[in-house]
């Protein structure tokens, strides 16, 4: 695909990518339950147990201001894929505003985050079902998950939608069911459970109990729990109606963060103590329901966050396949990995596929330095990500408020300010990771992959120009 293949605006509105072998089945309903199921990701359920015993109760803080620039975030994505639908999402954008190396440097790092992702996820989900069935190695259902989702996503991009459809709809049920029950037993009509009032929020150390540096670390783990909700605008570009998906998508973030994270925490923070052991050890949640005297609560949870991890295993093979497929008919890629073939990029899955369970097997190898490296690498790769994402806006809405208005079908509100502001606010999580020891690490390591990836794109660039 040439340059101007990239720049040029998608003529038909609403079309999928512009000469896109990719096939469109993914159909109304499951962009609407990918983008409501995105939210409930394994992070929420199976890392804010952390963010509280830093935070205690001003974690419900943390989640509302990085809630904030998630908001920020996915409101600029949607207005630039409702504009231009694309697989490579952000990487097709990032192409556009800044130039090939951007695309590729952005692209490469969020399909890094993907499939060492998948690879966490796979080994999270064969530990609980190991430990359900005695006797049955972890490896056996790494095995199982990974060929069950790597053959799903081979077949038919409509197997992907169908599984995020249920998946999500499970996920969904779930934290509703949670949210009542929380409500029910903080208003005091929950039957065995008197109502703590403000108790474990104010009175247990108080609301700031570990203070600003408290703050600080439960903002930068509330920050991790969003990663992932990108994937829905990768997934609009197959759909049937692209823009309308994304534009609705978008336009209902604000109250499934609000409701889901912001709201699950000040839950949590209210009904336990944030210092209870039980919290770190079963998982809030599980906390939570044991305390509220629900049968089985710690099995209940660890249901939903298999349902979590699997869902999410499902996501990333789609994502990082789309991504590197996006990358690679751009020229910013191994040529083989392009092929499709009934709609599907089949290579890519593969390809994708196979590394997240090399990745696995790294676990086992090298847990303590080959792999806990790779942990490392994509430990900021979203703030990264995010901020291309800015960047990007700031120079694509001029662009096309100046040569085709029409396409706005979503805006950003209060540009330019807003966007700026977003900037700063990547920009101040980045020096946060630099301040905290845990982070120090994984922020080098990011660095280190994303400046290694641009100097790559930027000597492809100035070798396509050459030509």
């Amino acid at each position: 695909m040439s340059r101007t293949d990239i720049t040029s605006p998608p003529q038909t509105e609403g079309a999928p990518e512009q000469g896109s072998p990719l096939s469109n089945g993914l159909k109304q309903r499951h962009l609407s339950m990918i983008a409501l199921g995105g939210v409930i990701g394994a992070g929420l359920f199976v890392g804010s147990g952390a963010g509280i015993a830093a935070a205690g109760p001003s974690i419900v803080l943390a989640y509302a201001v990085s809630g904030l620039l998630v908001m920020f975030v996915m409101r600029m994505l949607g207005e630039m894929s409702a504009a231009n639908p694309a697989s490579g999402s952000f990487s097709v954008h990032a192409d556009r505003a800044i130039g090939p190396w951007a695309g590729f440097t952005a692209g490469w790092m969020f399909w890094t985050l993907l499939v060492v992702g998948v690879a966490i996820e796979a080994i999270g989900a064969a530990h609980i079902v190991s430990g359900w069935l005695p006797g049955t190695p972890s490896w056996m259902w790494v095995l199982v998950f990974m060929a069950l989702f790597c053959g799903s996503n081979l077949a038919a991009v409509s197997n992907f939608g169908e599984f995020e459809f249920w998946f999500a709809a499970l996920k969904i049920g779930a934290i509703g069911l949670f949210l009542i029950l929380g409500a029910l037993a903080v208003f005091g009509v929950l039957p065995g459970n008197d109502s703590p009032g403000a108790a474990h929020l104010l009175h247990d150390g108080g609301f700031l109990p570990t203070g600003v540096n408290g703050l600080l670390i439960g903002l930068l783990a509330s920050l991790a729990a969003y990663g992932g909700l990108e994937t829905v605008t990768i997934a609009a570009a197959e759909a049937k109606d692209p823009v309308r998906g994304v534009a609705k998508a978008v336009k209902t973030t604000m109250w499934r963060i609000g409701i889901v994270y912001v709201g699950s925490m000040l839950m949590i923070v209210t009904l336990i103590p944030w210092n209870d052991k039980a919290v770190t050890e079963s998982g809030p949640y599980a906390a939570v329901l044991d305390r509220l005297g629900v049968p089985g609560g710690g099995q209940i949870m660890n249901v939903v966050v298999l349902i979590a991890l699997l869902s999410a295993m499902n996501a990333n093979i789609y994502g990082s396949s789309r991504m590197a497929y996006s990358l690679v008919s751009r020229g910013q890629g191994p040529k083989a990995l392009g092929k499709v073939s009934g709609g599907v990029p089949r290579r890519a899955v593969l390809a994708s596929s196979a590394f997240g369970f090399f990745a696995v097997l790294l676990s086992y190898w090298y847990p303590t330095t080959v792999f806990a490296w790779l942990l490392n690498m994509v430990g900021g790769v979203v703030l990264v990500v995010w901020g291309f994402i800015a960047a990007s806006q700031l120079v694509l809405r001029r662009r096309l408020e100046r040569e085709t208005p029409g396409k706005l079908v979503v805006r950003m509100w209060a540009f330019p300010y807003l966007t700026w502001l977003t900037l700063a606010g990547v920009a101040g999580a980045l020096v946060l990771m630099l301040l905290e020891d845990d982070t120090r690490v994984q922020l080098y390591s990011t660095g280190g992959l994303a400046l290694a990836l641009a100097v790559v794109g930027y000597v492809q660039q100035r070798a396509a120009a050459k030509r």
